[in-house]
């Protein structure tokens, strides 16, 4: 996956059953292309304070909000490499730290707040927000995912994630069993598979930045934006 540490982007979201998605790659193939990554299983294990004060915030929609993410690609093992993240957003736009670390160090870090080599500047920050919320882990979170970038501008970035689950025990990245799997059946009646796919451009941090070809589309599919809870 990418090194890239330090991400500033505008992003929306949103549900497609399966004929939206299959309407928007035919309108939208030859404006983009899939990335060198094809198709991933991305797993995340989101923390919160005792009384989930972060996803509360969240549901608000306040101009700022922040979260905290521990995020692993395929299967993960312990000498997997593994991000701590956060990932703030502030008035529409989103901003994302995060430093990799192998998955038995992110787990004594994360356990015991011991870090014994030199800390970055991204980790002093998560450092920061682990002892100020002093967050626990919350929920599992994976889905696959296949991510498109703009033929002529490739900050524009699609990612379409697909089998999205979830389970609030046994909270560790390597294990995948258990989950409770998005209902297709609960969005339109359609009994297809669902999609939560985001819309990003990596630019100035307006809406209107990114490009109106894909808004054009993205209106007559009639898209439901998506809302994705973690309780």
């Amino acid at each position: 996956m990418s090194e890239q540490n330090v991400f500033e982007r505008v992003e929306k979201k949103y549900r497609l059953n399966q004929k939206q998605y299959e309407l928007f790659l035919a309108a939208a193939g030859e404006k983009i292309h899939i990335d060198g990554y094809g198709l991933h299983t991305i797993r995340n294990i989101y923390y919160d304070t005792e009384n989930y004060e972060l996803i509360r915030r969240s549901l608000d929609k306040p101009k700022y909000k922040e979260k905290f993410r521990l995020r692993g690609y395929g299967e993960i093992r312990d000498d997997s490499k593994v991000f701590l993240e956060i990932k703030k957003k502030y008035q529409g736009v989103v901003y994302k730290r995060r430093t990799q670390l192998p998955m038995t160090q992110a787990r004594s870090y994360l356990e015991s707040g011991v870090f014994t080599e030199e800390k970055s500047q991204i980790l002093k920050e998560i450092d920061y927000f682990i002892r100020f919320y002093q967050p626990q882990p919350r929920v599992y979170l994976a889905y696959d995912r296949e991510a498109y970038v703009g033929n002529e501008d490739e900050s524009l970035r699609i990612t379409i994630d697909r089998k999205i689950r979830s389970r609030s025990h046994r909270l560790e990245l390597s294990y995948d069993g258990e989950c409770q799997v998005l209902d297709p059946g609960g969005y339109d009646g359609d009994q297809s598979a669902v999609c939560v796919s985001d819309l990003a451009c990596g630019s100035s941090g307006r809406t209107s930045d990114l490009p109106h070809v894909f808004f054009e589309i993205w209106g007559g599919l009639c898209p439901v934006p998506a809302k994705r809870n973690r309780k």
